[in-house]
């Protein structure tokens, strides 16, 4: 349906000019609702606002229009975007996240089993040189999993993890109006 290799060459530089940095681009939903889902972030919050998605999501839309025009569409079938944050229990898809992130709960889901597991769920340590992703799990045993072998992984929602978690400015958000609203 859609090269996701393609796709993140085409979307990362629209991220990056915006001054945001990308978090994942996934396809899903089949032939039911197919969605090109985009998370982004601002390197310095970690966060998003509304306007940073549209911005985002327009200048996504523009690319994917001129290419199809060009007749080189990236995706072939009709298809839904969703711009977003990637939220406080986020996933870990880049090399980096899973050292940013050390100190807090983390699942992770290799694409075939090692040593017999295919989950993993514990503290995160970090990684290694050698891009060796270390997960404590909650018997203390210490489990190192190549970062190549990684299908899934996020963080668990905790205590820890709303508190490490800043919180966008509310400023000026009681001087919106309401539509319909004199």
């Amino acid at each position: 349906m859609a090269d996701l290799d393609v796709l993140n060459a085409i979307i990362a530089p629209e991220a990056e000019a915006l001054g945001l940095a990308l978090v994942r681009v996934a396809f899903f939903g089949g032939e039911s609702d197919p969605t090109l889902q985009v998370m982004a972030e601002r390197p310095d919050t970690r966060q998003l606002t509304i306007d940073d998605c549209a911005a985002l999501s327009r200048r996504i839309s523009e690319q994917l229009d001129a290419l199809e025009e060009a007749g080189r569409d990236p995706i072939d079938i009709a298809y839904r975007l969703e711009v977003s944050s990637p939220g406080i229990d986020r996933p870990l898809t880049r090399r980096a996240d899973f050292a940013d992130w050390a100190g807090h709960e983390a699942k992770v889901t290799l694409k075939e089993k090692l040593n017999g597991r295919q989950r993993f769920n514990g503290l995160l340590a970090g990684i290694d040189g050698d891009d060796l992703v270390t997960i404590v799990d909650k018997e203390e045993v210490e489990h190192k999993l190549p970062f190549d072998a990684i299908d899934t992984a996020k963080l668990v929602l905790t205590d820890k993890l709303i508190a490490a978690t800043i919180p966008l400015s509310s400023d000026g958000a009681d001087e919106l109006e309401e539509e319909g609203q004199d």
